[in-house]
């Protein structure tokens, strides 16, 4: 569902999860408000070329950092020019010396030489990185090798100083898919034409270990559309911890209907003009999963006893992982996805067991916190952590080799984000949580082996300054490397010790504002909390306010930039925001933009979250109201010259303000929204609506459909005709109804473009008539 930016590129992981409304870049907009000062040719600091180039401004720095298995260098993809093409470097934390690694043959990845499947699964991972995009250290084995996937291959290198070569060639009609280096470091396992292959680094052929997929509906080894899109399970394959097996999922799609999107851009027809994508909609069936083991030299599949979209109780796969004594363990979640089981299967028998049963009212929220140890003797061999929102935030629970909870290592009114790292010898756990501040994400240390009868002794904190830290620990566990940014400082990247948070050396730093924020004069927006009227709960809001000098004192003309769906916060003390150049460009014309997370939106544990529950597009959108009634009341808006812009949920969020609030709301922009739930996949949307035979009232109340003949504004609706997420048909209904209706409407469509544009002159015509439609009605 979720559109979304990456520190990287601008747009890219879903596990950053930000609304695409936060970083789609800008343009020029004529303006001629007398009332705010706007005109003229004083105030164009935003060049078109300018705005909508990526990386974003000050997210240029290394992304994807691994340590080397030896902890002698870390790796990160890096552009030297600052550009979206990458490649591997290293740094030598001895030496305090960078070196390059990996240059792409060919120029590595780029838009124009990728195949379907490949375009397809960059959609999923909102990944817009170019060059190098992915790379894989064997955890193993011999010399530091790594593996770089490419578009041209897989290919590998033995070393550090070694050259890179290629291993499988791949082409465009027959790609190579996610591609993965066994444990030993001795064998690559990949998917290609829906069945899974094995090629050892040195010598030899690939081997093909599974049957009976290709050309029958079916894939093997590969993650559906909603393991990817929803679950943020990625793969459909696992390699054994010793490197004998590979247990992979059977997906069978072959019940669901497909949905056919045609590319009526296109001058020529037949089979390059259309696509079908068998897209299981809300109420109707999931595929079926299975699961198997085979060897990795081929033969017979041993299945486990599992039937997933068979079993209402395990109706999706969620998780698979083996733990260390070689059996394996899969969550699954029932259709409701009120009930989560952590399952052990013998990998020979297929037999199983149930580990626990995770359940809520409310829903329960995936995650990959569930860590085995690897050392524990006598009561603790076997065991486990876990972690459960069961409190209302999650929190890390010890578990011992029969399964029983010994009890918390975490809690309070916070949540743990991940773990981090386990240190089993010095019985400390390391994770990721917002202990301080939900604006912020810090690394916090606490024991693993509490008595469980004394309290719980407070997290230690490692990150020192002020925002967000994505963290990756070394294998030793005596240092980690810190990516660090908020809203005054752009991404930089240190390593430090593990013992006490100090900086070591410093990897990459840049300026802080950099050369182009600085030529952008891009300020920080100051972040504020309101309360909503009715029970008092505190919100956070973000402001970008004109310069007083420029445009003088409030009221000014306003934009609210809205995501307001689950599972994403908008509002933080991340660099991302000070970077969000439509926001920026807005407040550079004298208007002032504002941003909200409503409740319904993530970190802020399970009740907040789930005040949506059935209800998409009440709460939610009156939390927006209130929003812009504190503005009013501030004096910093005036009241009827409000808008709102937004892209997927907040496309949604956005046509839905404004036909339900319209003595608020004077125009809108709905990019690719959701108008109707029916309309969107299964996991997501009856994990937060039910199903429609059951809530039948929820979805009528909840589509935008059932409030047009309120609208009173100006809507423009953005989408792209080849979205396979939210697909075009969304748009369409909406524009029946609001002929229907007799409402006015504006359409911009792009006939090439999916769920987010990404062609240059798209997003420039794009950011163009946007901005130019909001200064126009506002």
């Amino acid at each position: 569902m979720h559109s979304v930016d990456s520190p990287e590129t601008g747009v890219g992981s879903k596990k950053a999860k930000r609304s695409l409304s936060s970083c789609v870049p800008t343009s020029t907009m004529p303006t001629t408000d007398s009332q705010t000062g706007i005109g003229g040719d004083d105030y164009t600091l935003f060049p078109v070329e300018d705005i909508v180039q990526y990386p974003l401004p000050g997210y240029v720095a290394p992304a994807s950092v691994a340590f080397s298995p030896d902890d002698n260098l870390i790796s990160y993809l890096y552009s030297p020019d600052s550009t979206l093409s990458r490649k591997i470097f290293a740094f030598d934390p001895v030496l305090r010396q960078q070196r390059l690694l990996v240059t792409p043959p060919g120029g590595g990845v780029d838009e124009g030489n990728l195949s379907t499947a490949e375009k397809l699964r960059r959609e999923r991972l909102r990944e817009r990185g170019l060059g190098v995009t992915r790379y894989e250290w064997a955890k193993s084995g011999f010399a530091p090798r790594l593996m770089v996937p490419l578009p041209g291959g897989i290919y590998v290198q033995d070393g550090p100083s070694a050259d890179l070569r290629l291993r499988v060639p791949s082409t465009a009609n027959t790609p190579i898919l996610d591609p993965q280096l066994s444990p030993d470091g001795c064998s690559i396992a990949y998917v290609r034409e829906d069945e899974i292959y094995v090629i050892p680094i040195v010598g030899g052929e690939s081997v093909q270990i599974t049957t009976g997929a290709r050309g029958t509906g079916k894939t093997h080894g590969l993650a559906e559309y909603i393991a990817q899109e929803e679950m943020e399970r990625r793969n459909g394959f696992w390699w054994s911890p010793d490197s004998r097996h590979i247990a992979f999922a059977e997906v069978d799609a072959t019940g669901i209907p497909s949905f056919r999107i045609m590319h009526q851009g296109k001058a020529t027809l037949g089979g390059e003009a259309e696509e079908d994508h068998p897209y299981p909609f809300a109420g109707q069936a999931n595929v079926k999963v299975r699961l198997g083991v085979v060897p990795v030299t081929g033969g017979d599949v041993s299945w486990m006893q599992l039937h997933c979209g068979e079993i209402a109780d395990e109706e999706y796969l969620a998780r698979v992982m083996w733990m260390p004594d070689g059996f394996l363990t899969v969550q699954v979640q029932n259709r409701a996805q009120t009930k989560l089981q952590l399952l052990k299967f013998d990998p020979v028998t297929g037999s199983r067991q149930t580990m626990l049963t995770e359940e809520n009212d409310i829903w329960v929220n995936l995650h990959d916190c569930f860590t085995p140890l690897h050392k524990g003797a006598g009561r603790l061999a076997g065991s486990f952590i876990w972690a459960s929102e069961r409190t209302g935030f999650r929190h890390l629970y010890l578990y011992d080799g029969s399964c029983r909870c010994l009890g918390a290592l975490t809690e309070g009114d916070w949540a743990v984000e991940q773990i981090a790292g386990v240190d089993e010898n010095s019985g400390i756990i390391y994770f990721v949580g917002i202990m301080d501040s939900p604006l912020d994400t810090h690394l916090y240390s606490t024991q693993l082996f509490p008595d469980f009868v004394s309290p719980l002794q407070r997290p230690r904190r490692l990150t020192q300054s002020e925002g967000r830290h994505i963290v990756v620990l070394d294998h030793q566990m005596q240092r980690f490397v810190d990516i660090h940014d908020n809203l005054e400082t752009p991404p930089r990247v240190l390593l430090c010790s593990l013992d006490d948070g100090r900086i070591i050396v410093p990897i990459y730093e840049q300026p802080a504002p950099t050369p182009r924020a600085r030529k952008l004069q891009l300020a920080p927006p100051e972040l504020v909390e309101i309360q909503t009227g009715d029970d008092g709960t505190i919100l956070y809001g973000a402001l970008y306010k004109p310069d007083p000098n420029q445009f003088g004192p409030p009221p000014y003309r306003t934009v609210v930039s809205v995501y307001g769906g689950p599972n994403v916060q908008t509002v933080c003390n991340s660099w991302m925001n000070t970077v969000d150049m439509r926001a920026q460009y807005l407040r550079s014309r004298g208007i002032l933009v504002w941003k909200l997370d409503n409740r319904g939106s993530a970190r802020r544990g399970l009740k907040f979250e789930g005040a949506v529950k059935n209800n998409m597009g009440r709460i939610d959108v009156e939390d927006q109201e209130a929003g812009v009634q504190w503005l009013v009341r501030q004096g910093l808006a005036h009241k009827g010259r409000v808008g709102i812009y937004g892209w997927s949920y907040g496309g949604y969020m956005a046509a839905m303000a404004l036909a339900r609030c319209p003595e608020t709301f004077r125009c809108a922009v709905a990019g690719a929204p959701v108008t109707a739930w029916d309309g969107y996949d299964t996991h997501y949307t009856e994990k937060y609506m039910g199903m429609p035979s059951s809530n039948h009232a929820g979805f009528e109340y909840s589509s935008v459909m059932h409030h047009v003949h309120r609208i009173q504004g100006k809507l423009l609706l953005v989408h792209g005709m080849i979205d396979e997420n939210v697909h075009f048909r969304h748009t369409a209904r909406l524009i029946n109804a609001l002929t229907a209706a007799a409402k006015e409407y504006e359409l911009l469509v792009f006939p090439d473009e999916r769920h987010m544009p990404r062609g240059l002159r798209d997003r420039m015509y794009m950011e163009e008539r946007i901005c130019e439609f909001l200064d126009r009605n506002l």
